[in-house]
Parts: C-alpha cells; sequence; structure tokens
C-alpha cells in the first residue's frame, strides 16, 4: 500500500485528535498522565530533559481543559481525559482539526500549498517558520506558544537528513501513526546495536 493511499483512509467523521494522542496513554485507560507523556516521549526516541518538560507543559496546559464540565477543582495529577480533547485544541493553530477533532483534508493540503516553495511535499525550517506566523491569530499568546511549541518539537524529532519536515510525516503526526512508527524504529535501533 503506498503512502497516499495509506493517508487516504482517515475518515473525516472520526475523533482523528483522539488517536493523535492515543499513543501518550500507555496504559489504554483513556487518561493520559503527566508520567505516561514522558513516557511516550521516551518511546519516540526524545531525551530525558526534552520529555521532562513536555510531560509538565502538556499536561499542565491541557489537563484543565479536558476535564468533564462542573469539576472546578483542579486535580493537581493534571490527566489528560481523551475523550474530550477537542476541548483542548488551541488558537492560532493550522485548522486541520475542526471543532470535533475531525480531520479536514483542506486545510492539510492547503499547508503546503501555501508555506512549502522548495520542496512540494515538504516545509523547511524557514518555511515552518513562516508557517507558524501565518497561523498567529492576535494577542493569542497562549496559542503562539502552542503551535510554536509542538511544531518545533515535532521538526526536531521527525525531519529527515536534509531537514525537511515531509507531508507525509506531518499527515501522519495528525493520525498518531508517525508516533507508533518512531517508537518501533526506536525498538529496531537498540535491537540492531545489542547485535
Amino acid at each position: 500500500m503506498g503512502v497516499e493511499s495509506e493517508f487516504e483512509a482517515i475518515d473525516n467523521n472520526q475523533n482523528v485528535l483522539q488517536k493523535h494522542v492515543e499513543f501518550f496513554d500507555r496504559n489504554n485507560d483513556g487518561v493520559i498522565y503527566p508520567w505516561e507523556t514522558f513516557q511516550g516521549f521516551r518511546a519516540i526516541g526524545s531525551g530525558i530533559l526534552l520529555s521532562s518538560v513536555a510531560a509538565i507543559f502538556i499536561n499542565v496546559g491541557l489537563s484543565g481543559k479536558t476535564r468533564p464540565q462542573g469539576k472546578k477543582c483542579p486535580n493537581l495529577l493534571f490527566p489528560i481525559i481523551i475523550e474530550n480533547i477537542k476541548m483542548a485544541k488551541h488558537g492560532s493553530d493550522s485548522g486541520v482539526y475542526d471543532e470535533h477533532g475531525r480531520f479536514v483534508n483542506s486545510k492539510f493540503e492547503e499547508i503546503f500549498h501555501k508555506y512549502a516553495r522548495t520542496h512540494p511535499d515538504a516545509l523547511t525550517s524557514d518555511e515552518l517558520n513562516e508557517f507558524l506566523k501565518g497561523n498567529r491569530e492576535p494577542k493569542d499568546y497562549g496559542g503562539w506558544i502552542g503551535g510554536l511549541s509542538e511544531w518545533k518539537i515535532l521538526y526536531y524529532l521527525a525531519k529527515d537528513k536534509d531537514g525537511l519536515l515531509k507531508k507525509d510525516t506531518i499527515r501522519s503526526v495528525y493520525d498518531g501513526s508517525l508516533f507508533e512508527k518512531m517508537a518501533a524504529e526506536k525498538i529496531n535501533k537498540k535491537k540492531h546495536s545489542e547485535k
């Protein structure tokens, strides 16, 4: 199965945003705690420092937004409730996830139509910066920080040897399949180094 046909299988009626975060639910209970976020980042090859900072930043930033309505008291374990992840969407984003967490293919394609000037199917570091600036909503500082953080981490972890963030890589992060692939590659690399 080719890359394009594999990605055409994304169901636009499905909450793909939930699939995006499910990798980090290490015990599959529908809740992501900071230690699970840390373990997930380690599983995809992040160092201890990046994994620690990401776990704190992500869980503290998203936990309260995904808590059930009526739960006013903060939970100091900072759980992220996966079924409510659509409530944690930040502003100044690409719009590839709609308000229900569904994948919007036209918004995805727009990223490359507007910003991929060097290669039609990839973003350079400079093009990624232009993309992030192009998504900024006025005075949405939290959204700016959220977008910058997630895209810069993605670029750092998933760019190819030429410094390009490929279209198929970006698409696979939206449905979470990139994380599974990166974790499998890390395990395979470890097995080969032990031989």
